[in-house]
């Protein structure tokens, strides 16, 4: 049962059209995500649908009750943001609508509430458009994706892994295309030469032929008649050159390698230790006392629910807090969304040049792949959007003169497709990182270990997230993790030993096998 039907919608920016779509309808029943770049209109087209907003043109008929969740919600308020998600949630589902339009709905949850909410829209009774940059999320829910792209509306059968492999196949046969293209124009073009080389060799006196001959009744005529022919040919050659279909080419993007600071002095070392580290936030405990060792390259996740800690330990990192020591051939980059670094009043390119060390090539290329092409790179920081202005702010930390990466929630209001070209940077990346995010897809694209903050302990997974997620870990000896704790440490006095050995270190590293063989 069709539940809403539009046709002809037209809906204008000032003097720029933002949106052009001939038909859509929503189903009963129907479980759609909506996905497109910032500023493609994705907002403005749930308004419209829920009557919020007015098309300039077109026609929406419904006869179904609605709902919005909106992305801006009201945060004058003492809740935390994922509370304030959480009530938006609640109220929305409440209301029991027809059609439940939710704009960002995963926005400030922690991976918990994410999941929790997952469950009730699948067991949610009407139909749902969902805007997300989750693709977990979109995967977990949707059966259709719809596409606003340059303002047409675009519906791809399946969920979002089911959409992006859609499109992968679009992007071969486009490429398949542009080379057939590529081909069909060199062999017409090789033809026109050769053809109008035989008709400037058709004026020429012919050899071998004598004066007689060649002044002899019809000679003449004969040969302006042949240069006539390869003329005309010569031109249909090109008639069909003209009217070849124009395929575009591709971008693919440019890989990057950027030389790091101390690069071959960290391959392969430990670069930081947290030695007896608690992590307190005022006088609540947010983990007991616990040793991690880091070596350089590792990408690291630290995943928790909200108030957990663990941006309190990104900021101990940071400070070099008691019980921290890092290599002092590591440099840190911390990025926390704080879009202060950036001068509005300066151009794009000259805000991420201005503290980096790389060619402007390098950065440029950087720059590309964050989808700032050509002139992009000379727009004024003040007229770009909230997720173009963390895009940049993060460039300029990628590019400064720094070997370490501490991300905070860097995918925070970014679209898909900016999500995905950080996801390859960051891939690309021979530096170390330790990031925060609750995006599941990300953390699972990016980390070869994770790091989990709950029940005031932090536990330390070496592996992707994927096969932490399959993960069941067996019920331990509380012996065992007294041994496993002192061979961390005796690993720790052993790489101290090697550096700068003393007789401390020495009566330490005794009383420490003591132990482990007492203990054994």
């Amino acid at each position: 049962m069709t539940l809403l039907e539009a046709s002809q919608l037209q809906v204008y920016v000032k003097d720029r059209l933002l949106m052009d779509i001939k038909h859509l309808d929503i189903q009963d029943g129907d479980r759609i995500g909506l996905v497109g770049r910032n500023g493609s209109g994705k907002t403005t087209l749930l308004e419209l649908l829920v009557g919020k907003r007015t098309a300039d043109e077109g026609s929406i008929v419904s006869d179904a009750t609605c709902e919005l969740l909106p992305q801006l919600k009201n945060t004058n308020t003492t809740k935390s943001g994922g509370e304030v998600t959480q009530d938006y949630i609640n109220q929305s589902l409440a209301k029991k609508s027809d059609i439940l339009l939710a704009d960002e709905p995963t926005t400030n949850l922690d991976t918990a509430n994410i999941e929790k909410l997952e469950k009730q829209l699948q067991r949610w009774q009407g139909a749902f458009v969902i805007v997300s940059h989750d693709r977990a999320f979109l995967d977990s829910l949707c059966t259709k994706i719809w596409e606003l792209d340059e303002g047409e509306l675009l519906e791809y059968k399946g969920n979002y892994s089911d959409y992006a492999a859609q499109k992968e196949l679009e992007h071969r046969q486009q490429e398949n295309a542009y080379e057939q293209y590529e081909k069909k124009k060199s062999q017409l073009k090789h033809a026109l030469e050769l053809k109008e080389k035989k008709a400037q060799r058709a004026t020429k006196e012919p050899k071998n032929v004598g004066a007689s001959e060649a002044n002899a009744k019809g000679a003449k005529p004969y040969y302006a008649n042949k240069q006539k022919k390869l003329r005309q040919a010569a031109k249909a050659i090109e008639t069909r050159l003209e009217k070849l279909d124009n395929v575009e080419k591709i971008k693919e993007p440019s890989p990057v390698r950027m030389t790091l600071p101390n690069e071959e002095t960290l391959r392969g070392r430990i670069i930081l230790r947290l030695n007896d580290v608690t992590g307190l936030a005022g006088d609540r405990l947010l983990w007991h006392t616990m040793n991690i060792e880091v070596k350089s390259g590792d990408k690291i996740a630290i995943t928790g629910n909200n108030g957990s800690g663990k941006t309190t330990l990104l900021r101990m990192i940071m400070d070099e807090s008691t019980g921290v020591t890092v290599s002092p051939a590591v440099k840190i980059g911390y990025f926390s969304q704080n879009l202060d670094v950036l001068d509005v009043n300066q151009t794009i390119l000259e805000n991420v040049s201005s503290s980096s060390n790389q060619d402007e090539t390098l950065i440029r290329t950087v720059l590309a792949r964050l989808r700032f092409f050509q002139d992009d790179v000379h727009k004024k920081v003040a007229v770009l959007s909230g997720g173009e202005r963390v895009k940049v702010a993060f460039a300029k930390l990628f590019v400064s003169d720094i070997n370490t990466l501490l991300l905070d929630e860097p995918t925070n209001f970014l679209d898909i497709d900016a999500l995905e070209a950080l996801e390859e940077l960051l891939r690309d990346y021979e530096g170390t990182i330790l990031l925060v995010s609750h995006d599941r897809r990300f953390i699972e694209r990016i980390a070869n270990r994770i790091f989990t903050v709950e029940k005031n302990k932090i536990q330390v997974f070496n592996g992707t997230y994927e096969a932490y997620k399959q993960y069941e870990p067996q019920s331990q000896d509380p012996l065992e993790d007294d041994l496993r704790l002192l061979e961390t440490k005796i690993t720790a006095v052993l790489s101290q030993l090697s550096i700068e050995p003393s007789p401390e270190l020495d009566l330490e590293f005794q009383r420490l096998i003591a132990k482990k063989r007492e203990l054994e």
